[in-house]
């Protein structure tokens, strides 16, 4: 497998420069094919608000939405213009998670950004995009952090290893960056032993360095203990430790209202990441 399809979802964010950088990185270490994509996207308003304004409401939502394009496109374009990368823009209308999950299962790998809670030029249906597209996508999503700039992408690479079908999903996912990488850190945090489904053997994240190791990928396992930090905390902070600037993990193992109420990783990961995350569910 290899990247060769690219899409990054655009938009007229403050973050999306960052976003788009990574994204061309990428497509450049790959040679791959990068697709911007933006959607128009128009506020529901009741009809009785439409009734009473009359057209000029939809005069002025139709307005706005040219001219977040022409914003976005203009972005892009500039990011885009002298990277020597294969590019196309595309624009489309309507909700903002249907378009984005319909575009992203013609692509090997999707670049989105971190909802920012203070944007308030978030679309609706902004602050649940990532969930979605990491759910029913199909694809690998990296999630681009709505704060700081990232000169390197997947020199560095820390992959939480847990042992669940989704960890093994992500690492397979992964796999283009990880050959590419200067240093892969397989990490186990708070390990299971045992031989189970989701056990991690006699030496946890062993089998599967060894795993990584037949795929010409050199990566150093270790087994970690919490100390009263959740999953999603100890990774960031080892991932600080180590100046790693990609994290690989898979998403949701758990529910995600399971998540949504108790907490956990993923959920913690979407809303503190520092660097770029690939997630797979």
């Amino acid at each position: 497998m290899s990247f060769k399809d690219i899409l990054v979802i655009v938009d007229t964010s403050k973050s999306c420069a960052a976003r788009l950088d990574v994204a061309v990185q990428l497509a450049q270490d790959h040679g791959a094919h990068l697709t911007g994509l933006f959607v128009r996207t128009v506020p529901h308003v009741p009809q009785f608000v439409m009734s009473q304004l009359g057209p000029e409401v939809a005069d002025v939502q139709k307005r706005y939405a040219k001219e977040a394009a022409a914003t976005a496109r203009k972005t892009f374009d500039t990011k885009t213009k002298t990277s020597g990368v294969n590019v196309e823009w595309r624009e489309d209308s309507g909700l903002l998670i249907d378009q984005c999950l319909l575009h992203a299962k013609y692509a090997d790998l999707v670049v989105a950004g971190q909802h920012d809670g203070g944007d308030d030029t978030s679309a609706e249906g902004q602050a649940e995009l990532l969930d979605h597209l990491v759910l029913e996508a199909g694809r690998p999503v990296l999630l681009v952090p709505y704060a700081g700039h990232f000169k390197t992408i997947g020199k560095r690479i820390l992959v939480a290893w847990n042992g669940t079908r989704e960890a093994a999903r992500a690492l397979n996912d992964a796999l283009p960056i990880l050959k590419k990488a200067d240093n892969v850190h397989v990490i186990a945090v708070n390990p299971r032993g045992g031989h189970g489904r989701d056990g991690h053997g006699d030496v946890p994240s062993a089998d599967i360095a060894l795993h990584l190791a037949r795929h010409g990928v050199k990566a150093d396992a270790e087994a970690i203990e919490s100390q009263g930090m959740g999953a999603g905390e100890a990774l960031l902070s080892r991932a600080m430790d180590e100046n790693v600037d990609l994290i690989v993990m898979g998403a949701y193992g758990r529910s995600r209202l399971r998540e949504l109420v108790l907490g956990g990783a993923t959920r913690h990961m979407l809303r503190h990441m520092t660097v770029p995350v690939l997630m797979s569910h």
